[in-house]
């Protein structure tokens, strides 16, 4: 059985995992209903203050397979990386609930992607017919890991 970190492997602290969080802006989340898992590349805003990660669905449709997985995970995850070589990577990983957000938390979800999200105009160049939805995930469970021996 292998071991669970090898020699060059450092674990991260929460602060490091939170500066990750809002200098990375992008990453995987991942949801899913029932036995069905789905995973998807996406922008995501990070608040500290209330250690949530925020991510909108632009342009979605009434079959949206995305907004259908967020609407029945009860528990997501979401991971960023960055890989800069074998031995020279950083990943941070994210999990607890998920929900759509209420009206009042716009401000904070527009808040989060503009400060750090990998596309933050995408509020200029959204629909204003409403095809814009958003999701808090609470951040319950917050690690990370790094390895720059190759550094």
């Amino acid at each position: 059985m292998p071991p669970e970190f090898t020699e060059s492997e450092t674990e991260l602290s929460h602060e490091a995992c939170e500066e990750i969080l809002r200098d990375r802006g992008t990453g995987v989340l991942s949801l899913a209903s029932g036995d069905e898992a789905y995973a998807v590349p996406i922008s995501f805003g990070y608040a500290g203050e209330t250690e949530t990660v925020y991510v909108s669905f632009l342009g979605y449709s009434a079959d949206s397979e995305k907004v259908a997985f967020a609407e029945d995970t009860s528990r997501a995850s979401l991971v960023t990386y960055d890989v800069r070589g074998k031995f020279d990577w950083t990943s941070v990983v994210v999990r607890g609930p998920i929900r759509e957000i209420d009206d009042d938390e716009w401000d904070g979800l527009v808040d989060a992607i503009e400060d750090n999200a990998w596309y933050p105009s995408l509020f200029s160049t959204s629909d204003p017919q409403g095809k814009l939805r958003g999701f808090a995930l609470t951040v319950e469970e917050l690690s990370g890991l790094e390895d720059d021996s190759g550094a």
